[in-house]
């Protein structure tokens, strides 16, 4: 069941249906919806903590596997060899829409800091 209507626990428990591009113990990654980049898949735990300073609630071990299936991802993206961005947005100010902790694989193209 999701907790508090959220998206992401939603699509965890199949409530909400949606292709999973990545499966493994505790995490799943999807393509995001109206991605910023060629390459935009989300790599979420299937456990809920709404941001980083919640990670201790999640099982352990999820921050590596999180790195790990960025790296897997981004190889069937076929970006791992160019490069690709990792990123986690921490609140509304970073851009964060959905507060279940998830992080960003982007890449298909030059990125820029901005």
């Amino acid at each position: 069941m999701s907790e508090n209507g959220c998206t992401f626990c939603k699509i965890a428990s199949g409530e909400e249906e949606l292709e999973i591009g990545h499966e493994e113990e505790g995490m799943m990654a999807f393509r995001s919806i109206g991605g910023e980049t060629p390459a935009h898949v989300l790599v979420v735990p299937r456990d809920r903590a709404s941001s980083p300073e919640e990670i201790g609630q999640l099982s352990e071990g999820v921050a590596k596997r999180s790195f790990e299936a960025a790296q897997a991802v981004a190889e069937k993206m076929d970006v791992a060899g160019s490069g690709y961005a990792f990123r986690i947005n921490n609140g509304s100010d970073a851009g964060q829409e959905i507060f279940h902790l998830h992080a960003h694989v982007m890449g298909g193209r030059k990125m820029r800091m901005t």
